[in-house]
């Protein structure tokens, strides 16, 4: 398994190692180890376009998340795109580290690429204690003012989280997933 890491912003300081051992960690607990991913880093205005492009939605995001597994015997199982504009943001509004929020977005977007979608109130509540479970076998302990909302909003919006750059508690926009 293999993760690839690519930093195309310059505001934003990251560990590409870190999300690299992020993104392999999530694919062993997805049970997915033999596949390969990559991970790109962007700025607001790059991921606005993607969104715009494939998603038909011309705003920003967190993360999207596009699914290149085929048939076959390519190893490949798909894009990650994460703003890290949007995670330092979003870190600021909870008082966490930007890295931890880019972990998570990181472990969002696989989720999505493994089958997990969070568009209905039960399924982003599974997604959401999925990628909470993920994070804290890594070590990666967040205080509860990190999840504050997340789960919450789940339970209550239609679509899980439609809407998650207007405010911090509508946690996860909507995702490219294929």
């Amino acid at each position: 398994m293999a993760a690839a890491v690519a930093n195309l912003q310059r505001r934003v300081r990251v560990s590409p190692a870190r999300l690299k051992r992020t993104a392999e960690r999530t694919l062993r607990s997805l049970g997915r180890a033999g596949r390969d991913v990559h991970v790109t880093v962007v700025d607001d205005a790059t991921i606005r376009r993607l969104n715009a492009r494939w998603m038909g939605t011309r705003q920003s995001t967190d993360v999207l998340a596009f699914d290149l597994d085929a048939p076959g015997p390519s190893r490949l199982l798909g894009e990650v795109v994460v703003s890290a504009d949007t995670a330092k943001r979003q870190a600021g509004l909870v008082r966490v580290a930007v890295a931890l929020e880019l972990d998570l977005l990181v472990i969002h977007g696989l989720l999505h690429l493994a089958g997990y979608d969070d568009r209905e109130p039960r399924a982003a509540r599974r997604m959401h204690e999925r990628a909470r479970k993920i994070l804290a076998d890594a070590g990666r302990r967040a205080p509860s003012r990190f999840w504050a909302g997340l789960l919450d909003q789940a339970s209550r919006s239609p679509i899980g989280g439609e809407g998650r750059n207007s405010s911090r508690a509508a946690r996860f926009g909507r995702r490219g997933e294929g």
